[in-house]
């Protein structure tokens, strides 16, 4: 019997830790089904912060002002990610001097990089040089070494971020999904049927795989 084809769509951001946490529960999930699916990830944009400076800001302040929470509690969420993570076999490395940054150029490559099959080895690895090893998102360096890293093309990437029309490709569909409603990330999208918003337990995702299996095999 052929496996059954799942196209997930997940709505992201490269400086968002519950995207992190998210997509690692639905790879476990994903396992509980081996040779079941014939799976197609696709990442889409999501600016958590569009209007961020290229210089960014001190990641403790922003998160303080931004929810309203003391410094204790924006600490201890920074100790429940980072049990998390580990939890799920992902290092969260919080400093004191940590930064978050504007991630439109981050998001122009992802959106470069989907027909080339490495899509998610690109978000994978913007995600580990940011939450693990505390690189600047924004600096073009930085970009260029997380593609070259995974296997793409270093100078068709440098040429992909002057590109205009690969800007407005993504600011379009940022803005799409913005009037589809989509408020917040992550958010997972199965088959474009059925979603899952947040980052919930492995169960949960697995529950929606039984689901899309019970569905195409009756």
């Amino acid at each position: 019997m052929a496996n059954t084809y799942l196209r997930i769509d997940i709505v992201s951001d490269v400086v968002c830790p519950w995207c992190v946490i998210g997509y690692q529960r639905l790879l476990r999930a994903l396992e509980a089904f081996p040779a079941q699916f014939d799976v197609n990830i696709v990442w889409h944009p999501f600016e958590l912060n569009p209007d961020m400076p290229e210089a960014g800001e001190n990641l403790r302040e922003h998160i303080a002002r931004k929810y309203r929470i003391t410094a204790a509690q924006s600490e201890d969420n920074r100790a429940r990610l980072t049990a998390l993570g580990t939890d799920v076999g992902f290092a969260f490395n919080f400093t004191v001097e940590m930064r978050i940054y504007n991630t439109h150029q981050a998001h122009k490559l992802l959106h470069w990089s989907e027909s080339s099959g490495q899509q998610t080895a690109l978000q994978m690895q913007l995600f580990r040089n940011y939450f693990t090893h505390g690189k600047n998102l924004s600096h073009e360096s930085v970009l260029l070494d997380a593609v070259e890293t995974v296997g793409l093309d270093r100078q068709e990437a440098a040429a992909a971020l002057q590109d205009t029309a690969i800007s407005r490709q993504t600011r379009a569909r940022e803005e799409q999904l913005l009037m589809q409603g989509i408020q917040g990330v992550p958010l997972f999208i199965f088959n474009q049927e059925y979603a899952i918003k947040g980052a919930d337990d492995v169960s949960v995702f697995e529950q929606q795989l039984h689901a899309i299996l019970h569905r195409h095999s009756t």
